[in-house]
Parts: C-alpha cells; sequence; structure tokens
C-alpha cells in the first residue's frame, strides 16, 4: 500500500515540502488549496530551485475543501499542517474533523509555540508530530513557487507528558512514525531533515523563537524595516540581542534544560542577518503591509504565558507583544468602520 500524505494549506512551504515528499518511491500526495484551487488544479505547482532545479508536481489530489477530501474516504497515513498559526482568528484543527483516522499521523509545519494544543485537545489519540523549518520559499503566482535557499526541517512526537512523567505506551509507535517521516523526506532530497526527540524540538521551537519574536515584531514597529538593515543599525542590534537574549536564557528555565552547544548564540544570529543583503522582511511585516492578522498569539503571546505560568517573566517580549496586539485591534477597528 502507497503511502498516503495530504497537506492541508498548500501555500509556498506546505507545496515545496508536498514537492520534495512526492519524490519518494510508492508515496501519494494530495493537498487541500485554498485561492490557489483553480491554477493548481488545472497545471499543479511549478517549482523553481537553486537546488532542485525547475520542475513540475502535480497532486495525486487537489481539493478546493477538507469535505472533497472527506468524500474520498482515504486513509491518511500522515496529514501536513503548514497554514498560519492564528489562534485568536480560527481554531485550524477544525479543518481535519473526519480526516484523521487510527494511525494517523498529524504533522504541524508551523511557527510558534503552542501551535499543538489544539490538536492535541480535538485529537487526543492521535499521534502529533511537531516541526520546525527554515526554508525561504514564496508563492509568487498562484501556483507557482520559488524556493531560494533552505531545507531544513526538524520534526520530533510532541510528547509533554515527559515534561513532567514517565513515557507511555503510546511513545514508541510515536517515534517510529516520526522516523518513517523524516525518511520521506530524505529520499525526496531534503538531506537535512532530521529526526529530533520532544524536548529537542521544543528547544528548536524557542531557539527560533528568540529569532522571531526579535525579528518579527521589530520590523513592523520600525515601519517593516529588512532583517539585515536592522542588525546593521547600532540601536536596533541592542535592541534584538536584548530580545534573543531574555528568550535564551528564559526557555531553559522552562524546558528544565540547557540548549545543546551547537544552537547559535544571539551574536551569531545577528552576525548571519547583517550579512543578509537580500532586503527581505519577516513575515510578520509583510502580513502587516498587506492588512492581515499576525501571528502575534504563537510566536509572542504564548510563550510570554507559557513562561509566566512557569513563574518567569520576559518584559522586553511583552512591550513588543502587548504595543503590536494594540496596534492590531486599532487597524481591526479601522476597517470596521469603514465597511459601516
Amino acid at each position: 500500500m502507497p503511502t498516503q500524505i495530504l497537506i492541508v494549506g498548500a501555500g509556498a512551504v506546505g507545496a515545496f515540502y508536498a514537492s520534495r515528499v512526492a519524490q519518494a518511491p510508492d508515496t501519494r500526495v494530495s493537498v487541500i488549496c485554498r485561492s490557489n484551487y483553480a491554477a493548481v488544479k488545472a497545471n499543479g505547482f511549478s517549482v523553481t530551485s537553486p537546488q532542485y532545479g525547475d520542475y513540475k508536481f502535480t497532486p495525486t489530489h487537489t481539493f478546493p475543501n477538507p469535505e472533497e477530501a472527506r468524500k474520498t474516504g482515504i486513509r491518511w497515513d500522515y496529514i501536513v499542517v503548514s497554514t498560519k498559526a492564528l489562534p485568536d482568528v480560527s481554531d485550524d484543527s477544525e479543518i481535519l474533523e473526519g480526516l484523521v483516522s487510527d494511525g494517523t499521523a498529524i504533522v504541524l509545519i508551523q511557527n510558534g509555540l503552542g501551535v499543538e494544543q489544539p490538536y492535541v485537545k480535538r485529537f487526543p489519540g492521535a499521534t502529533i508530530l511537531s516541526a520546525v523549518t527554515i526554508v525561504s520559499a514564496a508563492q509568487v503566482s498562484h501556483g507557482v513557487i520559488k524556493h531560494n535557499r533552505w531545507t531544513r526541517i526538524n520534526v520530533g512526537p510532541y510528547q509533554p507528558h515527559l515534561d513532567t512523567g514517565g513515557s507511555k505506551s503510546s511513545d514508541v509507535t510515536a517515534i517510529e512514525l516520526n522516523n518513517k517521516f523524516v525518511e520521506l523526506l530524505q529520499a525526496g532530497g531534503v538531506k537535512d531533515a532530521e529526526a529530533y526527540n520532544h524536548v529537542k524540538l521544543q528547544q528548536v521551537r524557542w531557539h527560533k523563537i528568540a529569532i522571531n519574536a526579535s525579528m518579527n515584531p521589530s520590523s513592523v514597529l520600525s515601519g517593516s524595516t529588512p532583517n539585515g538593515t536592522m542588525a546593521l543599525d547600532d540601536e536596533l542590534y541592542r535592541h534584538l540581542k536584548g530580545v534573543m537574549d531574555e528568550v535564551l536564557s528564559t526557555a531553559p528555565k522552562v524546558l528544565g534544560q540547557p540548549f545543546p552547544k551547537e544552537f547559535a548564540t544571539a551574536e551569531r544570529i545577528l552576525r548571519s542577518t547583517q550579512k543578509n543583503t537580500s532586503g527581505s522582511k519577516p513575515s510578520m511585516a509583510l502580513d502587516w503591509e498587506q492588512g492581515k492578522r499576525m501571528e502575534l498569539e504563537v510566536i509572542l503571546g504564548n510563550p510570554i504565558r507559557i513562561a509566566r505560568e512557569r513563574g518567569f517573566e520576559m518584559p522586553r517580549m511583552q512591550s513588543l507583544y502587548a504595543l503590536l496586539r494594540m496596534a492590531q485591534e486599532n487597524r481591526d477597528k479601522m476597517k470596521q468602520k469603514s465597511k459601516l
């Protein structure tokens, strides 16, 4: 039997990884599309990549909505969710109702902390795999994916019970499903896909929060300043390093373990960012420019609340969160007034 994979949220990141895992032997990859449905249904995806060249990817099935996917009765081995995590707007775990079977693993390729909880609550018996990626990809037009650089992706089973207690009988199955998914990525040419355990994957999430929670809101508040420009400005450098250090010093206290030595320091991250001359802006700045809701809760709100529950405050992050949340609320109120 072929491995059946369903991608929910086939935008740039979802479509890129779908196109790679589809290269694995005996694997069928289907997608649920939104705004790009008509283009993908007609022509599939066109991918350009400096690493993989130019190629076409035609999904096994292209669905306009979850209901059409449910009608097929396909038993999905993996359901990959790569939508933006906006818990203050909607609970995307609802999309998966009727699609998750016994043995289905839900893979969450999303930014932020706490993204797993809605799925754990809705599907308590399902295997949840948590994934963190660093990939530069954009959907330049419907169904046209431009991969610029990086393919790094770390995947680990979400097993929060290990934070406070012992293992469960289901842990072995979760690890096996996690390892198999990483093997599929590697078979598709993603050589730097790695399988992590629960603790290390959460460490990776916190480490990425240090980058996202400093760069994203700071770009918005400074007028959509590119990453490289921020890192080269003396005062913004001090600010960004302060936020990163705050996260990197708090996370080990929350997790109860120090970061691995190979994880980059704030200085190393910023030195690398200073070399970025592409003019690229963080996703939150792009969302703000386009009038979209930003991933404030999973990048700022959830980390603050998780740390606070354990008795730790992050005042720099809290200031960024409070300012941006109010700015977003005020903008939304203005939009509502303009419609009246």
